[in-house]
């Protein structure tokens, strides 16, 4: 069983990153006497924050790359301060200041000269008690809370939307209440978003087309394809603005993996060493198309965005074409791989340190025709089934420094019947293991220290020698499954 409580967070990192040069700033100023110094600016456009100054003598000012009209975020990470993400609307070539008396810095007193920001004053003025309920809930750390007073503030946010201009910052609340609808059961005020939704459409001025088809696809959802189901194509953009397909690259025969990605999202940047030891590997077998879901602006400005090996595509609706297709959940990164017939065989988010190596390990054909895509780090690589018992041989990646367990429980399933495990070599059963052998010849930060452990288990005999047998870990959760591994 896994059991890496490091990647739990992992997942959790925020990226610090930058920015490329532009000659389009927005300046952004900020005073309260109540702010300690040494307390932490963090701000940024779209997803990507970065630490852009710490307060001095209750202030703090900054500036940031910005290309047009969009919605920041200002956090301030000292004590007294709230956990809570400041939305804000910044443009090119303008000043905005903050000021307030205490460290309530979403209450303090916005003086911008940008339209939208007076849309964004009044829905933060009338979601006040919502606001400072929800970070009393994080203060007290009662986080059974906090779904409940989330579902509170975006009833006050529906409330107050049909009475202001539909412009970006009116559409941004619309958004970020319909987002998170795939992760929810139940929303109690469907049919009130549903009406609104309609109402902004018909409002809305020219240039809000691509926003409110997004908006859609939150709200009325379409089929969610599953593994088995056939791949369906849309249509992508790249750097220099070519339109592409998605499944292009599947006509000439190898898998395609579809990596959803976003340039804030620290897991993400994680796993491109991995990636791209995998793809140089792995070419002839696999194509990669990265699915970034930034804004177009972000996404091309990037460094680390334009030093991606594989096809870096946008769909320039924020990856809502294809996760509204292919996503189980509202996360990232996301990953989908497709067979070369087009048929979905792996859909899973997060990254684990490994589970790329054996992707390729699967493919490459190296080991026993099997289905291992529920966790690709664990896979079989030999099968002798003997009238004394069965032995599996199997490879696990992972990190050096990252154990796995194997539970003694662990059982063969086959023509309904199991068969329990008898004998393990090279690992301790219901303990620590560690990959002991080094997975690849870079020297690059992480991907160094991949490793793999090979061990073999042997179980009890088969009665009649099966097609396929299933691996099973035990029962409990998160344990280690492989399916339909062929027994020739």
């Amino acid at each position: 069983m896994n059991k890496k409580s490091i990647m739990t967070m992992m997942l959790a990192l925020i990226c610090m990153i930058g920015q490329a040069q532009t000659t389009k700033t927005v300046t952004i100023t900020g005073s309260s006497p109540a702010l300690k110094d040494g307390t932490l600016v963090i701000a940024g456009t779209g997803v990507s924050l970065s630490v852009v100054d710490t307060v001095q003598s209750g202030r703090f000012a900054f500036t940031l790359p910005t290309e047009e009209l969009t919605t920041g975020y200002l956090f301030l990470d000292g004590e007294g301060c709230p956990n809570f993400s400041f939305s804000l609307m910044m443009k090119p070539d303008v000043t905005i200041k903050l000021t307030g008396t205490d460290c309530l810095y979403p209450f303090w007193k916005v003086e911008s000269p940008i339209p939208e920001q007076q849309t964004m004053n009044r829905v933060t003025e009338h979601c006040r008690d919502a606001i400072k309920e929800f970070i009393q809930i994080q203060q007290k750390k009662d986080w059974n809370k906090l779904d409940s007073i989330n579902v509170v503030l975006m009833k006050q946010q529906m409330d107050i939307l049909p009475s202001l201009p539909v412009d970006a910052a009116s559409l941004h609340y619309l958004w970020r209440i319909s987002r998170p609808l795939k992760n929810m059961k139940d929303f109690p005020y469907m049919e009130q978003l549903k009406s609104l939704e309609k109402s902004f459409a018909a409002r809305a001025p020219k240039g809000f087309e691509a926003q409110l088809a997004e908006i859609h696809t939150y709200i009325y959802p379409p089929h969610v394809l599953q593994v088995g189901e056939e791949a369906t194509d849309a249509e992508l953009f790249d750097m220099q603005g070519n339109k592409h397909h998605l499944l292009e690259g599947l006509s000439d025969g190898r898998y395609l993996l579809l990596d959803l990605w976003s340039i804030g999202c620290g897991p993400c940047r994680m796993a491109e060493p991995e990636m791209r030891e995998v793809y140089e590997r792995m070419k002839t077998q696999l194509e990669i198309v990265g699915i970034n879901g930034d804004n177009l602006s972000t996404w091309k400005n990037n460094d680390f965005s334009k030093r991606i090996v594989w096809k870096n595509w946008n769909d320039g609706k924020n990856g809502s074409s294809i996760s509204s297709s292919y996503c189980d959940e509202d996360a990232i990164p996301y990953y989908i791989l497709v067979s070369p017939d087009k048929r979905i065989v792996m859909k899973r988010s997060g990254y684990y340190a490994g589970m790329f190596l054996g992707l390729a390990d699967a493919i490459n054909g190296l080991i026993v025709e099997q289905d291992n895509s529920a966790n690709f780090n664990l896979s079989i690589r030999k099968v002798e089934a003997r009238a004394s018992g069965t032995t599996v041989s199997f490879r696990y990646y992972s990190h050096k420094e990252w154990w796995f367990r194997i539970v003694k429980d662990s059982y063969l399933e086959a023509n309904g019947k199991k068969y329990k495990l008898t004998a393990a070599d090279g690992i301790t059963l219901d303990e620590n293991n560690y990959p002991n052998v080094k997975a690849t010849d870079s020297t690059e930060d992480f991907i160094s220290n991949l490793s793999y452990k090979d061990f073999t288990l042997t179980f009890e005999p088969f009665e009649t020698t099966p097609a396929t047998f299933d691996f099973k870990e035990g029962d409990g959760q998160g344990a280690f499954v492989i399916r339909n591994v062929a027994l020739k």
